[in-house]
Protein backbone atom coordinates (compact mmCIF):
# COMPACT_ATOMS: atom_id res chain seq x y z
CA UNK A 1 0.00 0.00 0.00
CA UNK A 2 2.90 2.35 0.79
CA UNK A 3 4.16 1.86 -2.78
CA UNK A 4 0.74 2.73 -4.20
CA UNK A 5 0.53 5.87 -2.07
CA UNK A 6 3.95 7.02 -3.24
CA UNK A 7 3.31 6.16 -6.90
CA UNK A 8 0.07 8.11 -7.10
CA UNK A 9 1.42 11.11 -5.18
CA UNK A 10 1.00 14.25 -7.25
CA UNK A 11 -1.31 12.59 -9.77
CA UNK A 12 -4.79 13.87 -10.54
CA UNK A 13 -5.69 10.63 -12.31
CA UNK A 14 -4.17 7.17 -12.58
CA UNK A 15 -5.03 3.59 -13.46
CA UNK A 16 -4.52 0.71 -11.02
CA UNK A 17 -3.93 -2.76 -12.46
CA UNK A 18 -4.41 -5.72 -10.13
CA UNK A 19 -1.64 -8.33 -10.45
CA UNK A 20 -3.70 -10.93 -8.59
CA UNK A 21 -6.53 -10.55 -11.07
CA UNK A 22 -4.08 -10.99 -13.95
CA UNK A 23 -2.68 -14.17 -12.41
CA UNK A 24 -6.19 -15.50 -11.80
CA UNK A 25 -7.27 -14.88 -15.39
CA UNK A 26 -4.11 -16.43 -16.79
CA UNK A 27 -4.65 -19.53 -14.67
CA UNK A 28 -8.26 -19.77 -15.91
CA UNK A 29 -6.95 -20.16 -19.43
CA UNK A 30 -4.07 -22.42 -18.46
CA UNK A 31 -6.69 -24.74 -16.96
CA UNK A 32 -8.75 -24.69 -20.17
CA UNK A 33 -5.91 -25.81 -22.45
CA UNK A 34 -3.65 -28.84 -22.43
CA UNK A 35 -0.09 -28.64 -21.15
CA UNK A 36 1.11 -29.07 -24.74
CA UNK A 37 -0.76 -25.99 -25.98
CA UNK A 38 1.14 -22.70 -25.79
CA UNK A 39 -0.49 -19.49 -24.60
CA UNK A 40 0.01 -16.19 -26.38
CA UNK A 41 -0.83 -13.11 -24.32
CA UNK A 42 -2.18 -10.54 -26.76
CA UNK A 43 -0.88 -7.14 -25.65
CA UNK A 44 -1.73 -5.03 -28.68
CA UNK A 45 -3.24 -1.53 -28.35
CA UNK A 46 -1.29 -0.73 -25.18
CA UNK A 47 -2.30 -4.09 -23.68
CA UNK A 48 -5.97 -3.21 -24.16
CA UNK A 49 -5.38 -0.03 -22.19
CA UNK A 50 -3.52 -1.75 -19.34
CA UNK A 51 0.00 -0.60 -20.31
CA UNK A 52 2.07 -2.42 -22.95
CA UNK A 53 5.40 -2.64 -21.16
CA UNK A 54 4.20 -3.36 -17.62
CA UNK A 55 1.67 -5.96 -18.72
CA UNK A 56 4.19 -7.68 -20.98
CA UNK A 57 6.71 -7.83 -18.14
CA UNK A 58 4.01 -9.35 -15.97
CA UNK A 59 3.38 -11.99 -18.64
CA UNK A 60 7.09 -12.76 -18.78
CA UNK A 61 7.18 -13.26 -15.00
CA UNK A 62 4.10 -15.51 -15.21
CA UNK A 63 5.67 -17.57 -18.01
CA UNK A 64 3.36 -16.89 -20.92
CA UNK A 65 4.77 -18.54 -24.04
CA UNK A 66 4.31 -15.74 -26.57
CA UNK A 67 3.28 -12.12 -26.85
CA UNK A 68 1.03 -10.84 -29.62
CA UNK A 69 1.26 -7.19 -30.72
CA UNK A 70 -0.29 -5.21 -33.56
CA UNK A 71 2.79 -3.49 -34.95
CA UNK A 72 6.55 -3.68 -35.08
CA UNK A 73 6.51 -0.39 -33.16
CA UNK A 74 5.01 -2.20 -30.17
CA UNK A 75 7.39 -5.13 -30.64
CA UNK A 76 10.39 -2.82 -30.85
CA UNK A 77 9.31 -1.06 -27.64
CA UNK A 78 9.25 -4.38 -25.80
CA UNK A 79 12.63 -5.47 -27.10
CA UNK A 80 14.18 -2.12 -26.13
CA UNK A 81 13.09 -2.56 -22.50
CA UNK A 82 14.49 -6.09 -22.36
CA UNK A 83 11.43 -8.29 -22.89
CA UNK A 84 12.77 -11.61 -24.19
CA UNK A 85 9.55 -13.57 -24.82
CA UNK A 86 8.80 -14.57 -28.43
CA UNK A 87 6.75 -11.81 -30.07
CA UNK A 88 4.40 -12.09 -33.04
CA UNK A 89 3.34 -8.96 -34.91
CA UNK A 90 -0.28 -9.62 -35.87
CA UNK A 91 -0.69 -6.60 -38.13
CA UNK A 92 1.03 -5.42 -41.30
CA UNK A 93 4.76 -4.64 -41.31
CA UNK A 94 6.30 -2.19 -43.76
CA UNK A 95 8.88 -3.85 -46.06
CA UNK A 96 11.60 -1.47 -44.90
CA UNK A 97 11.39 -2.89 -41.39
CA UNK A 98 11.85 -6.58 -42.26
CA UNK A 99 15.55 -6.72 -41.39
CA UNK A 100 14.94 -4.99 -38.07
CA UNK A 101 12.36 -7.68 -37.25
CA UNK A 102 14.84 -10.42 -38.11
CA UNK A 103 17.62 -8.83 -36.03
CA UNK A 104 15.35 -8.38 -33.00
CA UNK A 105 13.90 -11.92 -33.20
CA UNK A 106 10.41 -10.60 -33.90
CA UNK A 107 8.07 -12.92 -35.78
CA UNK A 108 5.85 -11.37 -38.45
CA UNK A 109 2.46 -12.16 -39.89
CA UNK A 110 2.52 -12.73 -43.64
CA UNK A 111 -0.86 -12.63 -45.35
CA UNK A 112 -0.11 -11.51 -48.92
CA UNK A 113 2.15 -12.47 -51.81
CA UNK A 114 3.42 -8.88 -51.83
CA UNK A 115 4.91 -9.39 -48.38
CA UNK A 116 6.38 -12.76 -49.39
CA UNK A 117 8.02 -11.10 -52.39
CA UNK A 118 9.32 -8.25 -50.20
CA UNK A 119 10.99 -10.79 -47.92
CA UNK A 120 12.53 -12.47 -50.94
CA UNK A 121 13.99 -9.15 -52.10
CA UNK A 122 15.09 -7.94 -48.65
CA UNK A 123 18.66 -7.96 -47.38
CA UNK A 124 18.33 -9.87 -44.13
CA UNK A 125 21.05 -10.52 -41.58
CA UNK A 126 19.38 -13.80 -40.62
CA UNK A 127 16.22 -15.75 -41.51
CA UNK A 128 12.95 -14.01 -40.67
CA UNK A 129 10.40 -16.01 -38.69
CA UNK A 130 6.90 -15.73 -40.12
CA UNK A 131 3.40 -16.91 -39.32
CA UNK A 132 1.32 -17.35 -42.46
CA UNK A 133 -2.25 -16.18 -42.01
CA UNK A 134 -5.10 -17.94 -43.78
CA UNK A 135 -8.43 -16.31 -44.57
CA UNK A 136 -10.85 -19.14 -43.79
CA UNK A 137 -13.97 -16.99 -43.75
CA UNK A 138 -13.50 -13.68 -41.96
CA UNK A 139 -12.33 -11.99 -45.18
CA UNK A 140 -9.95 -9.60 -43.55
CA UNK A 141 -6.23 -10.55 -43.51
CA UNK A 142 -5.07 -13.79 -45.04
CA UNK A 143 -4.43 -16.01 -48.03
CA UNK A 144 -7.51 -17.51 -49.68
CA UNK A 145 -8.11 -21.21 -50.27
CA UNK A 146 -7.10 -20.95 -53.92
CA UNK A 147 -3.70 -19.57 -52.90
CA UNK A 148 -2.54 -22.75 -51.16
CA UNK A 149 -0.76 -24.44 -54.13
CA UNK A 150 0.96 -21.19 -55.11
CA UNK A 151 2.21 -20.56 -51.56
CA UNK A 152 3.65 -24.05 -51.23
CA UNK A 153 5.30 -23.54 -54.63
CA UNK A 154 6.99 -20.32 -53.49
CA UNK A 155 8.16 -21.53 -50.08
CA UNK A 156 11.11 -23.72 -49.23
CA UNK A 157 11.34 -25.79 -46.05
CA UNK A 158 14.99 -24.79 -45.72
CA UNK A 159 15.29 -21.14 -46.71
CA UNK A 160 18.13 -18.69 -45.97
CA UNK A 161 15.62 -15.83 -45.64
CA UNK A 162 12.42 -17.18 -44.18
CA UNK A 163 11.37 -19.72 -41.57
CA UNK A 164 7.71 -20.72 -41.43
CA UNK A 165 7.30 -20.65 -37.67
CA UNK A 166 3.50 -20.55 -37.61
CA UNK A 167 0.29 -21.05 -39.56
CA UNK A 168 -2.90 -19.44 -38.30
CA UNK A 169 -6.38 -18.14 -38.91
CA UNK A 170 -8.91 -16.00 -37.07
CA UNK A 171 -12.56 -16.76 -36.35
CA UNK A 172 -15.17 -14.27 -37.51
CA UNK A 173 -18.02 -15.40 -35.25
CA UNK A 174 -16.76 -17.39 -32.26
CA UNK A 175 -18.52 -15.23 -29.66
CA UNK A 176 -22.02 -16.66 -29.90
CA UNK A 177 -22.22 -20.28 -28.73
CA UNK A 178 -25.72 -20.62 -30.21
CA UNK A 179 -24.27 -20.49 -33.73
CA UNK A 180 -21.19 -22.76 -33.93
CA UNK A 181 -21.45 -23.61 -37.64
CA UNK A 182 -19.34 -20.68 -38.84
CA UNK A 183 -16.46 -21.68 -36.55
CA UNK A 184 -16.78 -25.30 -37.61
CA UNK A 185 -16.65 -24.31 -41.30
CA UNK A 186 -13.56 -22.20 -40.72
CA UNK A 187 -11.86 -25.03 -38.83
CA UNK A 188 -12.56 -27.47 -41.68
CA UNK A 189 -10.92 -25.08 -44.13
CA UNK A 190 -7.94 -24.50 -41.84
CA UNK A 191 -7.45 -28.24 -41.38
CA UNK A 192 -6.87 -28.52 -45.15
CA UNK A 193 -4.01 -26.05 -44.82
CA UNK A 194 -2.55 -27.84 -41.81
CA UNK A 195 -2.56 -31.17 -43.64
CA UNK A 196 -1.01 -29.65 -46.76
CA UNK A 197 1.81 -27.99 -44.82
CA UNK A 198 2.53 -31.15 -42.87
CA UNK A 199 2.64 -33.17 -46.10
CA UNK A 200 5.07 -30.61 -47.57
CA UNK A 201 7.45 -31.12 -44.63
CA UNK A 202 6.61 -28.10 -42.46
CA UNK A 203 5.96 -28.24 -38.72
CA UNK A 204 4.49 -24.81 -37.97
CA UNK A 205 2.88 -23.72 -34.71
CA UNK A 206 -0.81 -23.82 -35.62
CA UNK A 207 -3.29 -21.46 -33.97
CA UNK A 208 -6.86 -20.29 -34.46
CA UNK A 209 -8.59 -19.60 -31.13
CA UNK A 210 -8.77 -16.25 -29.35
CA UNK A 211 -10.50 -15.73 -25.98
CA UNK A 212 -13.98 -16.86 -27.01
CA UNK A 213 -12.66 -19.73 -29.09
CA UNK A 214 -10.61 -21.03 -26.18
CA UNK A 215 -13.65 -21.04 -23.90
CA UNK A 216 -16.22 -22.39 -26.34
CA UNK A 217 -14.41 -24.53 -28.93
CA UNK A 218 -11.82 -26.90 -27.40
CA UNK A 219 -11.07 -28.50 -30.78
CA UNK A 220 -9.69 -25.16 -31.94
CA UNK A 221 -6.92 -25.01 -29.31
CA UNK A 222 -4.30 -26.62 -31.60
CA UNK A 223 -0.65 -25.76 -30.76
CA UNK A 224 -1.24 -22.26 -29.41
CA UNK A 225 -4.11 -20.04 -28.27
CA UNK A 226 -4.22 -16.23 -28.46
CA UNK A 227 -5.81 -14.74 -25.34
CA UNK A 228 -6.48 -11.02 -25.35
CA UNK A 229 -9.50 -9.34 -23.77
CA UNK A 230 -10.29 -12.08 -21.26
CA UNK A 231 -6.75 -12.09 -19.91
CA UNK A 232 -7.62 -8.63 -18.59
CA UNK A 233 -10.77 -9.98 -16.95
CA UNK A 234 -13.35 -8.87 -19.52
CA UNK A 235 -15.65 -11.25 -21.38
CA UNK A 236 -15.27 -11.34 -25.17
CA UNK A 237 -19.04 -10.89 -25.57
CA UNK A 238 -22.23 -10.86 -23.45
CA UNK A 239 -23.33 -14.16 -25.02
CA UNK A 240 -20.18 -15.91 -23.80
CA UNK A 241 -20.67 -14.51 -20.30
CA UNK A 242 -24.28 -15.69 -20.16
CA UNK A 243 -23.31 -19.25 -21.04
CA UNK A 244 -20.14 -19.59 -18.95
CA UNK A 245 -20.32 -17.25 -15.95
CA UNK A 246 -21.41 -20.07 -13.63
CA UNK A 247 -18.33 -22.11 -14.58
CA UNK A 248 -15.69 -19.48 -15.33
CA UNK A 249 -14.84 -16.45 -13.22
CA UNK A 250 -12.99 -13.58 -14.84
CA UNK A 251 -11.67 -10.75 -12.67
CA UNK A 252 -11.35 -7.29 -14.24
CA UNK A 253 -7.82 -6.06 -13.56
CA UNK A 254 -8.22 -2.35 -14.28
CA UNK A 255 -9.60 0.47 -12.13
CA UNK A 256 -9.34 4.05 -13.39
CA UNK A 257 -9.29 6.59 -10.56
CA UNK A 258 -9.21 10.34 -10.11
CA UNK A 259 -9.87 12.95 -7.43
CA UNK A 260 -12.46 15.54 -6.56
CA UNK A 261 -10.84 18.94 -7.06
CA UNK A 262 -13.76 21.25 -6.31
CA UNK A 263 -17.13 21.07 -4.53
CA UNK A 264 -19.94 23.63 -4.56
CA UNK A 265 -23.65 23.96 -3.80
CA UNK A 266 -25.97 25.23 -6.53
CA UNK A 267 -29.65 26.13 -6.38
CA UNK A 268 -32.45 24.50 -8.34
CA UNK A 269 -32.58 25.83 -11.88
CA UNK A 270 -28.81 26.23 -12.29
CA UNK A 271 -27.61 25.20 -15.75
CA UNK A 272 -24.48 23.10 -16.11
CA UNK A 273 -21.54 22.96 -18.50
CA UNK A 274 -20.93 23.79 -22.14
CA UNK A 275 -24.10 24.77 -24.01
CA UNK A 276 -25.94 24.64 -20.65
CA UNK A 277 -27.43 21.29 -21.64
CA UNK A 278 -28.57 20.28 -18.15
CA UNK A 279 -30.70 22.14 -15.62
CA UNK A 280 -30.73 21.12 -11.96
CA UNK A 281 -34.21 20.05 -10.85
CA UNK A 282 -33.39 20.63 -7.16
CA UNK A 283 -30.79 22.28 -4.95
CA UNK A 284 -27.66 20.18 -5.43
CA UNK A 285 -24.03 19.68 -4.50
CA UNK A 286 -21.75 19.29 -7.49
CA UNK A 287 -18.10 18.35 -7.78
CA UNK A 288 -15.39 18.58 -10.44
CA UNK A 289 -13.29 15.58 -11.51
CA UNK A 290 -10.22 16.44 -13.64
CA UNK A 291 -10.71 13.91 -16.45
CA UNK A 292 -12.54 14.21 -19.74
CA UNK A 293 -12.66 12.94 -23.28
CA UNK A 294 -8.94 13.63 -23.83
CA UNK A 295 -8.27 11.06 -21.11
CA UNK A 296 -10.62 8.54 -22.70
CA UNK A 297 -13.93 9.27 -20.96
CA UNK A 298 -16.38 9.35 -23.89
CA UNK A 299 -18.18 12.62 -24.57
CA UNK A 300 -21.20 10.48 -25.45
CA UNK A 301 -21.58 9.82 -21.70
CA UNK A 302 -22.60 13.45 -21.14
CA UNK A 303 -25.53 13.49 -18.66
CA UNK A 304 -25.77 9.68 -18.66
CA UNK A 305 -22.43 8.42 -17.32
CA UNK A 306 -21.63 7.95 -13.66
CA UNK A 307 -18.66 7.62 -11.31
CA UNK A 308 -18.33 6.36 -7.73
CA UNK A 309 -17.42 8.55 -4.76
CA UNK A 310 -17.29 7.09 -1.22
CA UNK A 311 -19.23 4.06 -2.47
CA UNK A 312 -22.04 6.16 -3.96
CA UNK A 313 -22.84 6.32 -7.64
CA UNK A 314 -22.74 9.93 -8.87
CA UNK A 315 -24.15 10.94 -12.24
CA UNK A 316 -22.27 13.05 -14.76
CA UNK A 317 -23.99 16.41 -15.19
CA UNK A 318 -24.03 18.18 -18.53
CA UNK A 319 -21.36 17.87 -21.17
CA UNK A 320 -18.20 15.86 -20.68
CA UNK A 321 -15.42 18.41 -21.24
CA UNK A 322 -11.99 17.78 -22.71
CA UNK A 323 -10.36 17.62 -19.26
CA UNK A 324 -13.18 17.77 -16.70
CA UNK A 325 -16.37 16.09 -15.51
CA UNK A 326 -19.06 17.74 -13.42
CA UNK A 327 -20.82 15.23 -11.16
CA UNK A 328 -23.76 15.28 -8.75
CA UNK A 329 -22.51 14.51 -5.22
CA UNK A 330 -25.70 15.49 -3.40
CA UNK A 331 -26.08 11.97 -1.96
CA UNK A 332 -22.48 11.69 -0.73
CA UNK A 333 -22.09 12.58 2.93
CA UNK A 334 -18.97 14.52 3.89
CA UNK A 335 -17.66 14.81 0.34
CA UNK A 336 -14.60 17.02 0.06
CA UNK A 337 -11.73 18.00 -2.20
CA UNK A 338 -9.21 15.16 -2.42
CA UNK A 339 -11.73 12.32 -2.23
CA UNK A 340 -10.94 9.46 -4.62
CA UNK A 341 -13.24 8.87 -7.57
CA UNK A 342 -13.65 5.56 -9.41
CA UNK A 343 -14.09 6.61 -13.02
CA UNK A 344 -14.07 3.09 -14.45
CA UNK A 345 -13.69 -0.38 -13.01
CA UNK A 346 -15.22 -3.31 -11.19
CA UNK A 347 -17.36 -6.26 -12.14
CA UNK A 348 -19.31 -6.26 -15.39
CA UNK A 349 -22.69 -5.69 -13.78
CA UNK A 350 -21.64 -2.35 -12.25
CA UNK A 351 -22.59 0.82 -14.17
CA UNK A 352 -19.03 2.19 -13.89
CA UNK A 353 -17.34 -0.99 -15.13
CA UNK A 354 -15.97 -1.06 -18.66
CA UNK A 355 -18.92 -3.24 -19.62
CA UNK A 356 -21.32 -0.91 -17.82
CA UNK A 357 -20.01 2.16 -19.62
CA UNK A 358 -20.23 0.26 -22.90
CA UNK A 359 -23.87 -0.58 -22.19
CA UNK A 360 -24.62 3.10 -21.61
CA UNK A 361 -22.93 3.92 -24.91
CA UNK A 362 -24.41 0.98 -26.83
CA UNK A 363 -20.80 0.29 -27.77
CA UNK A 364 -18.08 -2.32 -27.27
CA UNK A 365 -16.04 -2.44 -24.08
CA UNK A 366 -13.08 -3.20 -26.35
CA UNK A 367 -13.36 0.43 -27.46
CA UNK A 368 -13.82 1.73 -23.92
CA UNK A 369 -10.59 0.29 -22.53
CA UNK A 370 -8.34 0.62 -25.57
CA UNK A 371 -9.14 4.34 -25.86
CA UNK A 372 -7.80 5.12 -22.40
CA UNK A 373 -5.08 7.70 -22.85
CA UNK A 374 -1.66 5.99 -22.76
CA UNK A 375 -0.19 8.99 -20.92
CA UNK A 376 -2.23 8.18 -17.81
CA UNK A 377 0.10 6.44 -15.35
CA UNK A 378 -0.59 2.73 -14.88
CA UNK A 379 0.23 1.49 -11.38
CA UNK A 380 0.51 -2.28 -10.89
CA UNK A 381 -0.64 -3.32 -7.43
Amino acid sequence: MTSLVSEKRGLRTWIEVDRRAILHNLNVFRDLISKKTKLMAVVKSNAYGHGLVDFSREMEKLRADFLGVDSITEARTLRRVGVKLPILVLGYTMPGLLNEAAEDDISLTVSTFETLNAIGNAKLSKPLRVHLKVDTGMHRQGFLAADLPKILGKLKVESPKLKVEGLFTHFAAAKNPAFPKDVERQMLEFEKWMRAFKKAGYTPITHAAASAGVMLFPKSHLDLVRVGMSLYGLWPAPEVREVLQERIELRPALVWKSLITEVKKLPKGSRIGYDLTETLVKDSSIAIVPVGYWHGYPRALSSIGSVVVRGKECRVLGRVSMDMLTIDVSAVKGVRVGDEVIVMGGKDELPVSAAGLARSLDASWYEVVTRLNPLIKRIYV
